[in-house]
């Protein structure tokens, strides 16, 4: 600051930057200036890039965090969802390949009492994205203002929308600018950027599913902990009741990957049906759902009320309500046709017998992105109907020539591309993988404790 009596100084982005280059700890006034600049358009996009990748490389205190995450929240609309009687309960993945949990459990934890006021993000990098997914039904609307929202949330008990111009405007902005810069890995930019989401929604509670392994951007346990300690911290801080699963990502989760096709599996779970992997993490994510949201009196009790709410088809029905009240097409609940289709498909075949030991799952959600179901530009569109089917998993059998998965195309030379690199995610061996990795590896419920 100059003298008394003085104009302050400015905080120039130019210095903020270096300053974060060179390791140090940046002030939350720093932090503000840098956020608030370019949420206005006065800072550019390549400088807003360059402090990513500075905090990226150097990392952030925990000051920084929640500096960062603080500014974020209240750059826009802080909801007041207090005068709805239901609790209101959330749940957020930090993303995988085939990860379309969101599309179940919002409808589901309704269907249980709970108020779920949902604020998701779209596809970064290779993994897919909750709107992407919504939109590809026809008509759905993720753009609802917040007094839509609000109307939404009170008639279904669940309402899905992204980031408007209300709700965390910073987020919104910095959310696609990392998607295209290299900078979706850092665990503080994700704690800030899924809490000030999170936190904007008025919500009571919070369940996290924190992805591990191949297919997710902490690729190995302890980093992923790390992150689950962090926002488990700034959501306890923020006077939240907190949870956060460790879950595998070292395959994808169910058998569908691409926005169209994945919404076809999520009404197979809805009608008590769907893969294994992906129902029973459904269950557990709603069981905690309905504990922190004081609907079941242990996890188990929450399991055994989210699978008669599925079994009953409960959940169904407030799914299509849901997509009736956001303007879209609720035929696709009866009809998934209604949804759009690739012109093309393709098999993707063995070149041995043997079983497959590992599926690279970064690479198989890459070519998803290649057929253009995700986006390698800020700028680019979402072909809602691309990406594939897998026949086979990790621990199956092959026979040489048998399907391994099936590619869905619309442009000749993209789906070329990703069934090469669908060949190469597979890894086939004579010899079957005999350990089993576990679908929820732990769980963090306060900040420090694991179970």
């Amino acid at each position: 600051m100059s003298s008394a009596g003085s104009i302050p100084i400015a905080i120039r982005a130019i210095d903020v930057i270096r300053k974060k280059r060179d390791g140090a700890e940046l002030t939350r006034a720093e932090i503000e200036a840098l956020v608030n600049g370019y949420t206005s358009g006065e800072i550019p996009d390549y400088q807003a890039s360059a402090w990513l990748m500075a905090t990226l490389l150097k990392g952030m205190t925990r000051a920084e965090t929640a500096a960062l995450t603080d500014t974020m929240l209240r750059s826009g609309e802080v909801m007041d969802l207090s005068d709805l009687p239901a609790r209101k309960v959330d749940k957020h993945s930090t993303g995988g390949v085939g990860d379309k949990t969101s599309l179940v459990l919002a409808p589901l934890a309704a269907a249980g009492g709970l108020c779920v006021p949902m604020i998701s993000g779209r596809g970064l990098g290779h993994t897919g994205g909750t709107l992407d997914k919504l939109e590809a039904i026809p008509g759905f609307n993720v753009n609802l203002p917040v007094t839509r929202f609000r109307e939404v949330l009170e008639a279904c008990g669940c309402a899905m929308i992204g980031q408007t111009a209300e709700i965390a405007p910073a987020d919104r902005k910095l959310y696609a600018l990392r998607d295209v810069t290299g900078t979706v890995e850092s665990p503080f930019l994700i704690c800030a950027s899924i809490m000030s989401k999170k936190l904007a929604e008025g919500i009571d509670a919070l369940v996290l599913d924190v992805k591990t392994g191949s297919g997710a951007f902490m690729k190995n346990e302890k980093d992923a902990a790390y992150l689950a300690e962090l926002m488990v911290e700034t959501g306890e801080r923020m006077g939240k009741k907190m949870a956060a699963l460790i879950t595998d990502m070292d395959q994808p989760l169910g058998r569908y990957v691409g926005n169209s096709l994945e919404v076809v599996e999520v009404l197979e779970v809805l009608r008590g049906a769907g893969p294994e992997d992906l129902r029973n993490l459904c269950l557990e994510l709603a069981a905690w759902m309905f504990f922190l949201g004081e609907r079941a009196s242990s996890i188990d009790d929450g399991k055994r009320l989210a699978a008669k709410l599925l079994a009953s088809g409960d959940a169904l029905q407030r799914f299509r309500k849901m997509i009736e009240m956001q303007g879209g097409d609720p035929r696709v609940v009866d009809d998934p046709n209604v949804l759009p289709r690739t012109l093309h498909s393709l098999d993707v075949q063995s070149p041995k017998a043997g079983y497959v030991t590992a599926i690279q799952c970064e690479r198989a959600g890459t070519a998803c992105v290649i057929l253009g179901g995700g986006r390698e530009r800020k700028e680019d569109s979402v072909d809602p109907a691309v990406g594939f089917v897998l026949h086979k998993k990790v621990g199956d059998f092959v026979a040489a020539g048998e399907v391994l998965c099936t590619v869905y195309y619309n442009s000749e030379t993209l789906g070329a591309r990703a069934r090469a690199m669908l060949l190469e995610s597979f890894e086939i061996s004579e010899i079957a993988r005999t350990e089993k990795r576990p679908l929820v590896h732990r769980v963090i419920t306060k900040s420090g404790e694991k179970s």
